[in-house]
C-alpha cells in the first residue's frame, strides 16, 4: 500500500519484483491518479482512497510547478532536532491525509484475504486494515525514519505507551470506527523495512530488516547519445521529481541561467534534467551542455562522473549504487541535511549550503570533486557500505519465515479463546 507520489512508489518497485519473482501475487493499492506509473513497472494496482487531499498529492507528483508549496516542516536533523514537538505535529497531520481511505483498504483486505501487507509510513491506515483482516504486515520506509524516532521522542515525553495529545489526533477517530485500541504496531509495523545506509538508519528500537535500495526512477527507452562514450567528464544536475529541490534557484535568488553558464566554462559535458520551458526562450545554450525533459537516474548515472542534487535520498542512493561523486546542495525536505552530512564525512562528494550558494561556489566544488582523487575513494567506501545489506530478493524468504510466524500465533491465539 503506497503513498501516491513517485518518489514513495519507486523504491519499493524491486521489492514487488522480487516477491513476484518468488512465485508471490503482488497488487498494489493506492490512488487510481498513479495506475499508470504502476502499470508501467508491471505491477498491477488496485485503488483506493479517491479524496480531493489525495488527489492533489498525486498532482504534485505530475506538475512540478505544485512543489512551490512544499516546506521545510517535514524535516528531521537528529543531530539538530530542538523543536522536535512542531515536526511531530506536522509529521502526524501529514500522516492523516491518507485516512480516508480507510474504509476502502479494509474492503480490499477482507475481498482478497492477503497473507502480509506491505506498508508505506504514511499509509497508516494499512496497519489497521491488516489487524482487521488477520494480515502480517511491515513498513516499507523510502527514507530515513522520522516517524519512529519522533514518536519514541513524544512517548519518552509522555511517559506512557498510548497516544500522545499529537498522536490521537489522528489514530482514535480511525481506530473507533472498528473497535480497535491503539497500540504501536498500528502506527509503527510488526517489522520494518529500512534501505538507509548502515551510516544513516536512525536508532528506533524497532525490529528491522535493512534492504539495498536498488536504483528504479521509472521505465523509458534510453536516448541514443546516452550509449556512446563522453569524451568528458559527463555530469548531472538534477533536483528531483518531488521534494524541494526544484525551489532552489527561487528560494536562494540565484540565476538559473547563471548557474547552468558558469559550470559550462569547466572541460565537462553537462546534463541538466529540466521541465519543458524552464530554460529562457531565446537564449543560447553553451555546446557542452544538453537539456533533457526526463531520462531515468538509473540510465544517467552509469556514464556520469558526478551528480549535483539537493540532497533527495532517492538521487543520494542511486549516486552510492553506481560509485558517483556527489555534489549536494541540500534543501531541507525530509532528510536531505543528513544525507548532506553522512556525504561529507564518507569523503565521497562536496556540499554547499543554501545560505551560501552560488553560481561560482557550485562550479568551484564540481572542479574539485573532479581534480581531488580522493573523492572517488571516498565513493567507493560509500559503495561498500551500501553493499553491507542485502539486496531485495534476499529479503523474500525472510518476509516469508515472518508471515508464517504471524499467522501462527494468529492460530494458536484463535484455538485458545
Amino acid at each position: 500500500m503506497i503513498f501516491p507520489a513517485t518518489a514513495h512508489f519507486h523504491p519499493v518497485v524491486p521489492l514487488a519484483w522480487a516477491l513476484r519473482a518468488a512465485g508471490h501475487e503482488v497488487r498494489v493499492a493506492t490512488h487510481a491518479g498513479i495506475t499508470e506509473t504502476i502499470g508501467a513497472a508491471g505491477l498491477t494496482t488496485v485503488p483506493v482512497g479517491d479524496t480531493d487531499a489525495l488527489r492533489h498529492v498525486v498532482e504534485l507528483s505530475k506538475d512540478p510547478g505544485l512543489l512551490g508549496e512544499l516546506d521545510s516542516g517535514l524535516t528531521l536533523d537528529t543531530e539538530n532536532a530542538g523543536d522536535w514537538e512542531t515536526t511531530w505535529l506536522r509529521t502526524v497531520r501529514s500522516l492523516s491525509v491518507f485516512g480516508h481511505a480507510l474504509d476502502d483498504l479494509v474492503a480490499v483486505c477482507r475481498g482478497w484475504q492477503p497473507d502480509l501487507v506491505v506498508w508505506d509510513p504514511f499509509c497508516v491506515p494499512a496497519a489497521i486494515a491488516a489487524r482487521l483482516t488477520g494480515a502480517a504486515h511491515v513498513r516499507c520506509l523510502w527514507g530515513q525514519d522520522n516517524v519512529a524516532w519522533l514518536r519514541a521522542r513524544a512517548r519518552e515525553q509522555a511517559g506512557h505507551s498510548g497516544p500522545d495529545e499529537i498522536l490521537a489526533r489522528l489514530m482514535e477517530p480511525l481506530l473507533e470506527t472498528y473497535g480497535l485500541d491503539y497500540d504501536d504496531e498500528l502506527l509503527l509495523g510488526q517489522w520494518t523495512i529500512d534501505p538507509s545506509l548502515d551510516g544513516l538508519r536512525l536508532s528506533t528500537g524497532l525490529p528491522v530488516l535493512p534492504m539495498r535500495q536498488l536504483p528504479y526512477h521509472g521505465a523509458a527507452t534510453p536516448p541514443h547519445w546516452l550509449d556512446e562514450r563522453p569524451s568528458r567528464p559527463r555530469v548531472c544536475l538534477t533536483l528531483g521529481v518531488g521534494g524541494r529541490g526544484r525551489q532552489l534557484f527561487a528560494e536562494t535568488g540565484v540565476s538559473l541561467t547563471d548557474t547552468i553558464t558558469g559550470l559550462s566554462t569547466l572541460d565537462i559535458e553537462l546534463l541538466v534534467t529540466l521541465d519543458p520551458g524552464q530554460w529562457p526562450a531565446g537564449t543560447a545554450l553553451p555546446d557542452n551542455v544538453r537539456l533533457i525533459d526526463y531520462v531515468p537516474l538509473d540510465l544517467l548515472l552509469p556514464s556520469c562522473e558526478a551528480v549535483i542534487h539537493h540532497g533527495g535520498t532517492g538521487t543520494f542512493n542511486a549516486a552510492v549504487a553506481h560509485q558517483v561523486l556527489q555534489l549536494i546542495v541540500p534543501m531541507p525536505f525530509w532528510e536531505e541535511p543528513a544525507n548532506a552530512r553522512h556525504l561529507r564525512k564518507s569523503g565521497a562528494g562536496e556540499t554547499i549550503e543554501p545560505a551560501v550558494f552560488s553560481a561560482d561556489a557550485l562550479r568551484d566544488g564540481l572542479a574539485r570533486l573532479l581534480r581531488q582523487p580522493g573523492f572517488r575513494d571516498g565513493a567507493r567506501q560509500l559503495h561498500e557500505e551500501y553493499l553491507l545489506a542485502p539486496a531485495p530478493h534476499s529479503l523474500v524468504a525472510d518476509l516469508e519465515s515472518l508471515t508464517r510466524a504471524h499467522h501462527d500465533r494468529s492460530t494458536l491465539t484463535s484455538n485458545s479463546t
